[in-house]
């Protein structure tokens, strides 16, 4: 059974809805929030959502809730308990206690003053953090030994799955993944930080007092946890897979890097990106040549205008 105060965490995609509550109200006046509310069951959550955002209640779905945190309200500790909501769209109007709407991306909730930040509580400005990774996910980014980043995501990888400890952690865990472009690195989705500092052995972070007595086993060639969570919008361009011609112009000089011809230099006559091919003409060669390869069979040593 839920309790009774719940804030409603509102996804649409990939970003996250917040709301700043008017200055005039009287609990956490001017903060960013999510949808604050009342309520024992899903319907009466989605009936709130819908009255502070104008999100009809069609297009809102009831994902799931968290565990429960008790709240310093002051005069009294109150339990509210974190769900998640997905909307159909991002169309917006703020009503009732809430003046202004955001879309933003998860990784950039440290930037915004929220709720449960100005009572007096231990880690009062995170409290809000907390709770949204309950029942979503930040990324974050371990930093490891170049050449070693595959390796290290196959170790995270088995240490989850295999027959120790850190099985517990899999419900916390949720991908890890080692875009081959980003080197030195490895990002893990997780719904908080200490998480994946304990999957690598490096709970407390880089601070060797904070992790005194504490029976871990460093993974190896991971370093660390980067501090905070990561943007979504930073990493895409690691995430999309580019074509293999991709930075290959008329014009280019290339050496060929596979085949008979290898060593071999060519300057591209034509790119044919839906083919991921390229043709050339070979100019060191007494007749010349022109040869058509796919763009991963060549290496650009001098670009146009340079």
């Amino acid at each position: 059974m839920m309790s009774e105060a719940f804030v409603a965490f509102v996804r649409h995609e990939e970003k996250l809805l917040l709301l700043k509550r008017s200055d005039s109200t009287d609990h956490f006046p001017s903060l960013w929030d999510g949808v604050w509310g009342v309520g024992s069951t899903p319907e009466e959550v989605l009936e709130r959502v819908s009255a502070s955002t104008g999100i009809s209640i069609e297009s809102l779905h009831y994902h799931g809730s968290g565990p429960e945190r008790g709240i310093d309200m002051g005069r009294s500790l109150v339990d509210v308990i974190p769900v998640l909501v997905v909307a159909d769209t991002e169309d917006v109007e703020p009503a009732g206690i809430y003046t202004r709407s955001e879309w933003i991306d998860p990784g950039r909730l440290q930037e915004y003053n929220c709720i449960f930040s100005d009572i007096d509580m231990e880690n009062a400005h995170g409290l809000f953090r907390e709770m949204y990774g309950s029942v979503g996910a930040f990324l974050y980014i371990v930093k490891t030994a170049i050449g070693s980043e595959q390796r290290v995501a196959d170790e995270m990888h088995s240490r989850l799955h295999g027959s120790g400890s850190m099985v517990s952690l899999q419900s916390e865990i949720m991908s890890i993944l080692h875009p081959p472009a980003m080197r030195g690195y490895v990002f893990v989705e997780s719904s908080a930080q200490h998480h994946v500092e304990k999957l690598i052995g490096r709970s407390g972070g880089r601070d060797p007092s904070a992790r005194r007595g504490l029976n871990q086993s460093p993974l190896k060639n991971a370093k660390t946890v980067l501090p905070g969570e990561a943007p979504l919008q930073d990493i895409l361009p690691y995430l999309e897979p580019k074509a293999v011609t991709s930075g290959i112009e008329v014009g280019c000089i290339v050496e060929i890097v596979m085949g008979a011809f290898k060593g071999e230099k060519a300057r591209i006559t034509s790119v044919a990106e839906s083919k991921e091919e390229v043709s050339m003409e070979l100019y060191e060669q007494v007749i010349p040549m022109t040869l058509n390869m796919r763009g991963d069979h060549v290496r650009v040593i001098e670009r146009v205008g340079e």
